[in-house]
């Protein structure tokens, strides 16, 4: 796995990552496994700046980011294409900061009196083998969303720090500090489109160096617009996966594009009875080790297959559409509207919304209601007290109220120690939230970003790995991240256009007219309750009363039991949900097996180093 960490303290550190490279210029800072390239450094006396990852600034722009750092402009520093994590110093002050979708994430410890930071909880954790954080993990299952718990993470004592956040270490005083607005200032999508576009254009010119093979993933419209771009530098590699169990029409959409657009080698990567989702469960030892449960364990056969043929060419640059449907669409804006009294709108999307999903504009009303007279804090006391009664089964017809913290059939799984457990842990934060959010598209928007940019890290070290092959996911980039979401989410989703910001973002090319214009979207929902069926056995070994969540008392058997029943007789399962405790339940027996070797002790030659 590729980290970095660093050491702020008033003497040397102790110990130092094993097989860790110093940042040039750097006393007490480190990358592990990271190439040269992506690891680059400024300096002008006792100011410096690192950036770590792919990051589109040259060399003049770095060494001009200095000013930025000597006038504590740090969002400033966070606005150049691609994903990176930014280490500034300036005299005695070193900040830390990540970017905003999580894929470069900041952890912070106090130890042996200094702090330590890292973009690894995991790293942090072993230099005294801190354990799981229980309650962490529950919440992790149960509601899914990374800043439910604020500044907790998956580890007992490692402290995350929020994306639009940043950390702050000066002498003995460490601060987390907001730099990123909560809220943006709303730009018509009229306005905002120009900008969307160049943004995209930019995030992929930045990762082309005219020397890796490039590679983009071909189906949906999101997807499809990054292998439009890429085209536009030199030959591009387009995959395709296709399965006799997938319904859908992503393969017609992407033949026509690789015969309307020039300079694509388009390969097909048909799937077969070993690209189901969970096979190779039975042997956690070919499935990469990652810093958070990854669902792209679930997926590991479907992406192998996928990457193998997207890199035919050799090691080089895979584009990936993904982030693409939650910045440029919006579904959670409804109790918004209601909230902010824009009834007129909000019952012209509710009527809209009804067709879409057959059923009355009053039901869909009914569902946002509810959010649109809550807080967010009374949200999580609602949530604690749906934990304290007892669990109900599974209702594939059942539809809850729209909320800011959904409880998802995974909290029914629970047993009931760790639903109390949670319960009081939701009851305490939502008496100690301080800045709540207050609109419920926007929390709902960025919550998802983090659970992308985490699950980008699962496939990346699967790429990375073994492929050597880098990911790259521009619509998870700062800027496009910025652009899009100051689109207010009830343009970004009106009903009855098909994502209209990418349409107004490319009107006159290089994207097809007939892509933009496109109103289908696949789904691996057949290959799933395949996967589901099929490989029903190892789930049930791996989520089983000897499982790490049962023991941990955050999976009870028997209702697992009954949603596998359940798929395997061909009924609707919740298959998010599966996925989720599947991921954590491999995490957990990774983490027993994992090398316990992170961090060596100093001695006077690598002090030396």
């Amino acid at each position: 796995m590729r980290w970095c960490t660093g050491w702020v303290g008033r003497s040397a550190p102790g110990v130092r990552p094993l097989d860790g490279r110093k940042v040039p210029g750097w006393d007490a800072v480190w990358s592990v496994g990271q190439p040269a390239d992506r690891v680059r450094t400024a300096r002008a006396g006792d100011t410096a700046l690192v950036v770590v990852g792919e990051c589109g600034a040259d060399d003049a722009q770095l060494a001009a980011g200095l000013r930025l750092v000597r006038a504590a402009r740090w969002r400033d520093l966070t606005c150049w294409p691609g994903s990176y994590l930014v280490v500034a110093v300036h005299g005695p002050l070193t900040v830390v900061i990540g970017d905003l979708s999580g894929q470069h994430p900041v952890h912070w410890r106090r130890k042996d009196g200094g702090v330590w930071w890292a973009n690894a909880a995991s790293a942090l954790a072993a230099l005294d083998t801190a354990p799981v954080d229980q309650v962490t993990l529950a919440a992790h299952l149960a509601i899914g969303q990374p800043d439910v718990l604020a500044e907790r993470s998956l580890f007992r004592d490692i402290h995350r720090v929020s994306p639009g956040r940043l950390l702050r270490i000066e002498a003995d005083v460490l601060a987390v500090e907001r730099f990123e607005p909560a809220e943006y200032e709303p730009v018509p999508l009229a306005e905002a489109a120009p900008r969307v576009g160049a943004a995209l254009r930019l995030a992929v010119a930045a990762r082309l160096d005219g020397h890796r093979p490039v590679s983009c993933d071909l189906a949906g419209m999101d997807s499809t617009t990054l292998t439009c771009l890429a085209a536009g530098h030199g030959a591009v590699t387009a995959t395709t996966f296709t399965d006799p169990r997938i319904r859908d029409d992503d393969l017609a959409f992407a033949r026509r594009i690789a015969a309307t657009v020039p300079g694509l080698r388009h390969r097909v990567v048909t799937g077969e009875a070993g690209t189901a989702y969970y096979s190779g469960l039975d042997d956690l030892s070919h499935l990469p080790s990652t810093d958070a449960p990854n669902p792209y364990t679930v997926t590991a056969a479907i992406k192998r297959a996928v990457l193998a043929a997207a890199t035919h060419r050799g090691p080089g640059l895979h584009f990936t559409g993904t982030g693409g449907d939650t910045v440029l669409s919006a579904t959670g804006y409804l109790p918004d509207l209601l909230r902010a009294r824009s009834y007129r709108t909000a019952f012209a999307h509710a009527q809209a919304r009804a067709r879409i999903g057959r059923t009355s504009v009053w039901a869909v009303l009914r569902r946002a209601h509810p959010a649109s007279r809550t807080t967010f804090p009374g949200s999580l006391r609602l949530a604690a007290a749906e934990l304290r009664r007892p669990a109900r089964p599974w209702d594939p017809n059942h539809r809850p109220p729209q909320t800011f913290t959904p409880l998802l059939a995974t909290a029914a799984w629970m047993t009931p120690y760790g639903r109390d457990l949670l319960a009081d842990v939701l009851d305490h934060a939502a008496d100690g939230t301080t800045a709540a959010p207050e609109w419920l598209a926007s929390w709902t928007d960025r919550q998802d970003l983090l659970h992308l940019g985490a699950d980008m890290n699962g496939w990346r070290a699967l790429a990375e790995g073994e492929f050597g092959t880098e990911l790259a996911s521009p619509y998870l980039d700062n800027e496009v991240i910025r652009i899009c979401l100051a689109v207010p989410p009830a343009e970004r989703g009106a009903p009855g256009t098909f994502k209209p910001l990418l349409a107004a973002a490319f009107p006159n090319g290089p994207v097809p007219a007939f892509v933009l214009q496109r109103v289908t979207k696949g789904g691996f929902n057949g290959v799933s309750y395949a996967g589901l069926r099929e490989h029903a056995p190892t789930i049930r070994a791996l989520l089983g009363p000897d499982s790490r969540l049962a023991a941990l008392g955050l999976a009870d058997f028997g209702p697992v039991a009954a949603v596998l029943r359940r798929a395997a007789a061909g009924q609707r399962a919740p298959q998010g949900s599966v996925h989720l405790a599947v991921a954590a339940e491999v995490w957990l027996r990774q983490l027993d097996v994992r090398p316990a070797a992170w961090w060596e002790e100093v001695t006077s030659r690598v002090a030396a180093e």
